[in-house]
């Protein structure tokens, strides 16, 4: 028994001088980045939804990498169907046969009088509106909050080029981005757009670089980038019209960064407002309701409801006189955070 205890104690002891090494890591790194948080997170939901991103890719959803290392198959290459694909994914239920409507299906008769069952009394309901075949189709959806395709971004394009002087610096407790030359010494005109193009990417490794790599020019481009500001709307306006939820919230975690970056950014940015705020008008009120549970994860901030609110305040604290008008204008629910 004691021979036991004292092997348990030193696996105790083990295990504590771990977690000290890991504590002591992340202390002199600092907090874990947004990437780093990014990736994180896809490992989880990897264990949760196996397939997610193959079965996105096959749907469309998400823009397709190449075929091979040495490029794709010539056009003539006999591909596996979309139905082996879709099974090697896991997804049954879009493989689930539907039944076919043919004469042989006839709706239920409703508002007639039929035979009373027992001591039950006919009903006299009026009878329900259906459609002119007979079947009760509802109405077809708006699709305003649904997924949009993802289309290839720059970065992708200039990464896979070898045109970035950026590669992975593998850490132990998150990655890094490695710069191969100063990031003081980039040419921000044309470095800068071309990473918040890849802010939209939801695919490793070009959203964890495209995010790390944000961060790190905002945090050390001081009087760079606001020249740059007007070549950074389109790609956070196209980041914002995929309609997902994910690059929604890293986006606007990304607008918040830029102007609190620099001095003036923020103002530079209120002529553009009808082309960001739109989208942020849309999901002001998508805040989850937890009732009385606790949300453990409110240090990840993705509840986009209350995250459009933060990025409003910081665009009217940092965006000057006229900030406030025209933010009321596109999203009229707003109310000013500045005292009168």
């Amino acid at each position: 028994s004691r021979a036991i205890l004292a092997r348990r104690i030193s696996i105790w002891n083990f295990f504590l001088t771990c977690c000290l090494q890991v504590a002591s890591m992340t202390l002199a790194t600092g907090k874990i980045s947004t990437a780093a948080q990014l990736v994180q997170e896809d490992e989880f939901q990897r264990m949760i939804q196996p397939g997610r991103n193959k079965l996105d890719k096959l749907m469309g959803k998400l823009p397709k990498g190449q075929e091979s290392p040495f490029g794709d198959f010539p056009p003539d290459f006999a591909r596996p169907p979309l139905s082996s694909r879709l099974a090697a994914t896991g997804a049954s239920a879009v493989l689930t046969p539907r039944p076919r409507r043919d004469e042989t299906m006839k709706p239920t008769p409703r508002g007639s009088k039929e035979t009373p069952r027992g001591n039950a009394t006919p009903r006299s309901m009026p009878a329900t509106p259906r459609s002119t075949d007979g079947y009760g189709l509802a109405p077809p959806k708006a699709g305003a909050y649904r997924r949009r395709p993802i289309e290839p971004s720059e970065f992708r394009r200039f990464y896979d080029r070898n045109d970035l002087p950026i590669q992975i610096v593998h850490a132990g407790t998150q990655n890094r981005i490695g710069w191969k030359v100063d990031v003081e010494k980039l040419d921000y005109h044309h470095y800068l757009p071309i990473f918040f193009d890849g802010v939209r990417e939801k695919e490793e490794p070009y959203r964890f670089l495209a995010v790390e790599g944000v961060h790190n020019l905002l945090e050390k481009g001081a009087a760079k980038i606001l020249p740059v500001v007007p070549q950074l709307v389109i790609p956070l306006k196209k980041a914002l019209n995929t309609r997902d939820s994910e690059v929604i919230v890293t986006a606007l975690k990304v607008i918040q960064t830029l102007v609190l970056s620099a001095e003036m950014v923020g103002e530079a940015l209120v002529p553009y407002y009808r082309q960001i705020l739109p989208i942020l008008n849309m999901y002001k009120s998508s805040t989850s309701n937890t009732f009385d549970k606790m949300d453990y994860g409110q240090r990840k901030r993705k509840d986009i409801g209350a995250l459009i609110d933060e990025t409003l305040e910081i665009l009217e604290t940092h965006g000057g006189e006229d900030a406030f008008i025209n933010i009321k204008y596109m999203i009229p629910t707003y109310e000013s955070c500045m005292s009168a």
